[in-house]
């Protein structure tokens, strides 16, 4: 972007350039206009700033620590790899970030209830964990295939409070939790907060996460002036939806000199028809009232899709993302299952951390890169949630992954 920041993003109507908008049901419109109000509000609201800091600080367990993979970098022999710790904080992942800040505006406006879908669970905790905390009532939307991969989530969500309806319509995944969701939303939303789990959806959400999850990239530079003497040479971080990527990413979009990396699920391969690479094989298309690149069928509906990763079964992406992949400030990669899977156990073997499935991926990426930089090269990836929820899943899955201590 040339004399613009990216940071000034999005318009006034929600827009990326030509990604993101508005296209509701009229019924929703004013809805969505009395959370864009409420979000513009709080932004200099300096009574909601600090309960949102506190929370944040004392409740979520923020800063998340900045955190050097000796191991792996030794074993690499390649560029340094820093851990951006997600995965430390309270529920086990970024998540809580907007969760909380949702929750506040949610009291703000003097809803009753909070409602959201989730994939792996872990914004359905989240959600429920904030809802918990402020006093709101909670209902979570799952996909049934979901849900049995992701029974701990599903057990915590119900301690926490929350009500968890299965959706079985479609590919019983993430997209149709969204689905079911919104149509229900659609008829009670006089009482009740949409709170999205990604930076998706019609205007004001996608800006709307980012605000509330660019926390990391703050953190982040502070800490790196802390450790460094100059910026990191990558930011690297998976991508579904896309929110722990923005976070991460956010407050350096205007560095050019950093590379910044998304990591998508490729599945069982980018050949197989079983994956959800939105970015690399998808084209621009329309999806829950934002217009962003999505994976489509010859008639233009969202196509079916695969990846080992809950959290990033989508076969859309965030608007924001669309537009820094045609801007070609990100550079979008994609790892399969497989490759995932060897990351997550060999990261457990070598750091003693368990990651996300999700986070990964993004891991994935890294230890290919790693060993083909020099040793004055620093990457950092976030690590965007922790592996407790994967762990029967994989060890059922890739018994013969799930036990290496190596990456080939």
């Amino acid at each position: 972007m040339l004399n613009q920041s990216y940071k000034s993003l999005p318009d006034e109507k929600g827009y990326y350039g030509p990604y993101g908008g508005s296209s509701v049901p009229p019924v929703l419109e004013k809805a969505l206009q009395e959370v864009a109000q409420a979000f513009a509000e709080i932004q200099n609201d300096q009574e909601f700033q600090k309960e949102y800091g506190r929370l944040l600080r004392d409740y979520a367990g923020r800063p998340s620590p900045l955190y050097l993979a000796k191991n792996i970098s030794a074993d690499l022999g390649g560029a340094q790899i820093y851990f951006k710790r997600e995965d430390l904080n309270h529920t086990g992942a970024h998540k809580i970030n907007h969760c909380l800040g949702e929750a506040l505006l949610a009291k703000r406006l003097g809803k009753k209830k909070l409602m959201a879908e989730t994939g792996a669970g872990q914004h359905g905790v989240a959600l429920a964990t904030a809802a918990a905390v402020v006093g709101l009532e909670c209902e979570i939307y799952m996909g049934s295939i979901d849900i049995a991969k992701q029974s701990d989530n599903v057990s915590k969500m119900k301690l926490l409070g929350a009500k968890v309806v299965t959706v079985n319509e479609g590919g019983s995944s993430l997209k149709e939790a969204v689905d079911s969701a919104f149509g229900v939303y659609m008829k009670e939303y006089q009482d009740t907060f949409f709170a999205i789990g990604s930076v998706v959806g019609p205007h004001p959400y996608p800006a709307m996460i980012a605000y509330f999850q660019s926390i990391i990239s703050r953190e982040l530079r502070q800490q790196i002036s802390e450790k460094f003497e100059s910026l990191p040479d990558y930011l690297i971080a998976c991508v579904g939806g896309g929110s722990n990527a923005i976070g991460m990413f956010y407050d350096f979009l205007d560095d050019e000199a950093i590379k910044l990396i998304g990591v998508e699920p490729s599945g069982r391969g980018l050949d197989s028809g079983q994956h959800a690479a939105t970015i690399t094989l998808g084209k621009p298309g329309n999806i829950h009232g934002m217009q962003t690149y999505l994976l489509q069928n010859e008639d233009g509906s969202p196509s079916a899709v695969h990846s080992i990763a809950s959290g990033l079964d989508y076969p859309g992406i965030g608007p924001f993302h669309s537009f820094l992949k045609d801007e070609k400030r990100v550079k979008y990669v994609s790892a399969t299952d497989q490759e995932a899977t060897k990351a997550f156990a060999y990261t457990s073997k070598r750091e003693g951390i368990i990651p996300a499935l999700e986070s990964a991926h993004a891991l994935a990426y890294v230890y290919k890169l790693a060993p083909t930089l020099g040793k004055d090269k620093i990457i950092v990836v976030n690590l965007s949630g922790r592996g407790d929820k994967d762990i029967d899943y994989v060890i059922q899955e890739f018994p013969e992954i799930a036990f290496e201590d190596r990456l080939k």
